[in-house]
């Protein structure tokens, strides 16, 4: 990854052309074949790659939009410094996990009624985020920042990511310093990284920035991406998944460019592998909606998921499915899923 851009598109090039039905390497040798490839359902999957760093952006406007409503409905759409920076926060790296890893429920802090002291026990406000990541391929010196000319350079690729969140303890921590507990549960992500040159015929033009961004966070080539999103929910009452979601990678106000070079701009150094997430993707539509808090509006507006059952945050058992393709009619390029299940939150007094 740390090679970037050229090797990068040399080697799939390489690998295009030796799995291509017109490439005699593998298609007329079976030995070969039985060497080099292996059937996916014998496989267990592993986290890409090292994970040195995460952060996390947010970068919805509709996500932010609705939790401004939600929370502080008599206030401005926005705070007063989103649509100037892409705001994020740094996230616990060591809790990243692939997916099909199952994630406890968490134990922390809550305080529901504000006329009592904060009790210990576990989390009630279970949800997750629908989120995607790039990782980074080529770092930068310390002191050393990316212009956004460059950023392109130190992209990697993509994956799908959920974004594990305990609200309830979010409520209670988060002044004055951010998130902590309430998001180090574990953040999963799909193992498949998508490199940006196979996204590259899935391209589609940069959201209406206004007022018009700071200099060193312009740019004009388009740098979206037409990536269709899906949340399944499988509930241990429920017979199939059901489909809660439908949004677009697309819907984000800030581009990864911006993202990447924000977050260098200070001087901060990133280094090969580093993850860094889209925050919560949210469209313009109550079935877009990237978590349970904004889909269930707080817990106000239940979410039918067939037959008689409903949702407004995540119970003991739920799997929580994320899917990701592009399709223009010509190419199509999936990525995968990205899937957890969420268990009982382990007995802190009995240990």
């Amino acid at each position: 990854m740390k090679l970037g851009r050229p090797t990068w598109t040399e080697a799939r090039g390489a690998l295009q052309k030796a799995l291509s039905a017109n490439e005699p390497i593998l298609r007329d040798n079976q030995e070969l074949r039985d060497r080099a490839l292996v059937k996916q359902s014998e496989v267990i999957m592993h986290i890409p790659v090292a994970i040195g760093d995460y952060t996390d952006f947010y970068s919805s406007r509709n996500h932010a939009e609705n939790v401004r409503k939600m929370f502080q409905p008599n206030e401005s759409p926005l705070g007063p410094n989103w649509l100037h920076l892409p705001i994020g926060y740094h996230g616990r790296a060591s809790s990243v996990v692939v997916s099909g890893t199952d994630i406890h429920r968490p134990n922390g802090q809550t305080r529901s009624d504000e006329t009592k002291p904060p009790v210990f026990g576990p989390c009630k406000l279970m949800d997750f985020e629908l989120e995607m990541a790039f990782l980074i391929g080529p770092g930068n010196e310390l002191g050393s920042p990316i212009p956004i000319a460059d950023a392109e350079n130190h992209i990697f690729g993509m994956v799908l990511m959920n974004d594990w969140s305990a609200r309830d303890i979010q409520k209670w921590e988060i002044q004055p310093l951010g998130p902590f507990l309430s998001k180090s549960i574990g953040t999963s992500i799909s193992p498949w990284i998508v490199t940006m040159d196979a996204l590259a015929p899935f391209v589609t033009a940069n959201p209406v920035q206004f007022p018009e961004v700071a200099q060193y966070l312009r740019h004009t080539d388009r740098f979206n991406f037409d990536i269709k999103l899906q949340v399944e929910l499988h509930g241990e009452e429920m017979r199939e998944p059901h489909v809660i979601s439908n949004s677009n990678f697309k819907h984000m106000y800030w581009t990864m460019k911006q993202q990447l070079t924000h977050h260098t701009s200070n001087g901060c150094n990133l280094r090969p592998g580093d993850l860094l997430g889209s925050g919560t993707i949210s469209g313009p539509t109550k079935d877009s909606r990237g978590c349970m808090m904004e889909l269930s509006w707080k817990g106000t507006d239940p979410i039918d998921c067939g037959n008689g059952v409903k949702r407004t945050f995540l119970r003991d058992g739920d799997r929580v499915t994320l899917k990701g393709h592009c399709d223009n009619g010509e190419f199509r390029v999936g990525f995968g899923e990205c899937t957890g299940k969420l268990l009982p939150a382990i007995d802190y007094f009995s240990k």
